[in-house]
């Protein structure tokens, strides 16, 4: 049965589908594994995650409600935030590490994992060809939740899987909605 079991998921996450994903959950922490086939280079997949994420990104998992108030600063020490129209914002994320067309890697805890004592890391690693990009996608939390991470955990690997598929969807059609 578990075998069986493995062999559905894994046809599930043949390229052509949606992000498919994957999430571990321990004591102290959870661990997010998604990939994604998109049809187009990497240096483009590169730009838009980058360079448009207020243009792919769901408005519904921003603190404003607009994904548009978000930006990535491309730079190590850059900023993934989000401005508020009344003023302020929040910094999401932190890029850590940076190789164009190749790796992104941010620090910080998103959305609701920010009231908490968590760290986190999350990895972007791009691979392909002219014609496609293989876009792996990774996100470890460890730290101290008040309740655990059983919950949390499952619910950040669908959000992430969703915004994949959100940006592959924008690449590939200009929509990130398209279906």
């Amino acid at each position: 049965m578990r075998f069986r079991n493995l062999l559905l998921y894994a046809a599930m996450c043949m390229p052509a589908m949606a992000a498919c994903g994957a999430v571990q959950v321990m004591p102290n922490g959870f661990n997010v594994r998604h990939e994604v086939t998109i049809g187009a280079p990497p240096a483009k997949v590169y730009e838009t995650l980058l360079g448009q994420v207020g243009s792919w990104w769901d408005s519904d998992h921003t603190y404003s409600g607009n994904s548009t108030n978000l930006s990535i600063d491309p730079r190590p020490g850059g900023c993934f935030c989000e401005r508020f129209p009344e003023g302020g914002g929040i910094e999401h994320m932190r890029i850590l590490y940076l190789s164009p067309s190749k790796s992104v890697r941010m620090s910080g805890a998103l959305g609701p994992l920010q009231a908490s004592g968590l760290a986190g890391a999350m990895t972007w690693k791009f691979s392909g060809t002219s014609k496609e990009t293989r876009l792996e996608l990774s996100y470890s939390i460890g730290g101290f939740m008040d309740g655990g991470f059983e919950r949390i955990g499952p619910a950040v690997e669908g959000m992430l899987g969703q915004q994949l598929q959100r940006l592959k969807l924008f690449v590939e059609t200009g929509n990130p909605a398209a279906k």
